[in-house]
């Protein structure tokens, strides 16, 4: 099977909205120290461009968690295939996704990072794709809203390919 990609969002309005999303961020955290946490390895290109907005102080860390696989839906099964390395008690924490889909990774994770009782807890998205939602998860901060389709880019993936693309992309998929 050949794939292809359609651009969806173009890196001038992927960087206008991380700019516009950081100015709330600040806002809302009033100054405090940020704990940003990383899912990878989607979230690296989301986290690194939107710390860069940020005026508030932040740490970053990285913890690794999936339920893809090689596949272009989830399976269902999240897996923790890497923690973190600095604790989260008592600090504001910015969990930092690349894509809500199907909500079952980010809920697992909000249910244990909200067990490590930090000061506060919330999540932004660079994207969201309420028609794949399996699991309600409230999301915090919302970059695009986008339609069922699987995408690319910006640190996404299909099977470890295109995360080097400067814009979000939609894949199609034709026979050979």
């Amino acid at each position: 099977m050949k794939e292809y990609v359609d651009v969806l969002i173009d890196e001038a309005k992927i960087e206008k909205k991380l700019q516009e999303l950081a100015a709330q961020i600040d806002r809302d955290f009033h100054g405090e120290e940020i704990a940003l946490v990383c899912v990878l390895k989607g979230g690296a290109v989301t986290l690194v461009h939107l710390a860069k907005y940020l005026k508030s102080p932040v740490t970053m860390d990285f913890l690794s968690a999936s339920s893809y696989g090689n596949g272009v839906k989830s399976s269902g099964d999240v897996q923790i295939r890497l923690d973190l390395t600095n604790g989260i008690e008592g600090k504001n924490v910015l969990l930092v996704e690349d894509i809500v889909d199907s909500g079952r990774t980010l809920a697992k994770l909000r249910e244990m990072f909200l067990e490590r009782n930090p000061k506060s807890f919330r999540i932004c998205t660079l994207l969201d794709k309420p028609d794949g939602r399996v699991v309600d998860v409230p999301v915090d901060y919302v970059g695009f809203e986008i339609p069922d389709a699987f995408v690319v880019g910006f640190g996404l993936d299909f099977t470890q390919k295109y995360r080097n693309l400067g814009y979000i992309g939609v894949v199609h998929f034709e026979e050979e």
